[in-house]
């Protein structure tokens, strides 16, 4: 099986390392880079490649439905999962709007969850 590479984008410092363990507690999955903004993202995509990206709701400057957008209309683009701690009702919304695979609230988010969300999104 490939390893599922993995872009990680919050402003928060404590929730990119949660981010990073899930990723790194999540079997066939590895962190390849973080990013701190909705612009920052779109840059990091376009020179990892990153097969999935982890994206915060809310981001200085450009938030993460933007940079979601932005990042489904390359050419190649990655699986998108969006996260933050708007309930889940809010989700299905956030995902309409930007074209996201999938929304998880960051208290719900785990390797379990990574992992459910990736094959869905993928399979």
């Amino acid at each position: 099986m490939a390893v599922v590479r993995v872009l990680l984008v919050d402003d928060q410092a404590p929730f990119l390392r949660a981010m990073t363990f899930v990723v790194q507690e999540t079997v066939g999955f590895e962190v390849v880079g973080e990013a701190s903004s909705g612009e920052e993202s779109i840059l990091s995509v376009a020179e990892l490649l990153p097969d999935l990206v982890l994206m915060d709701v809310n981001l200085p400057g450009m938030d993460g439905l933007e940079a979601t957008r932005q990042l489904r209309r390359r050419q190649t683009p990655p699986v998108v999962l969006l996260l933050s701690t708007y309930d889940e009702d809010a989700g299905a919304d956030f995902v309409a709007e930007s074209g996201a695979a999938a929304y998880v609230t960051k208290s719900a988010f785990g390797p379990d969850r990574l992992l459910e969300e990736w094959t869905a999104a993928s399979g």
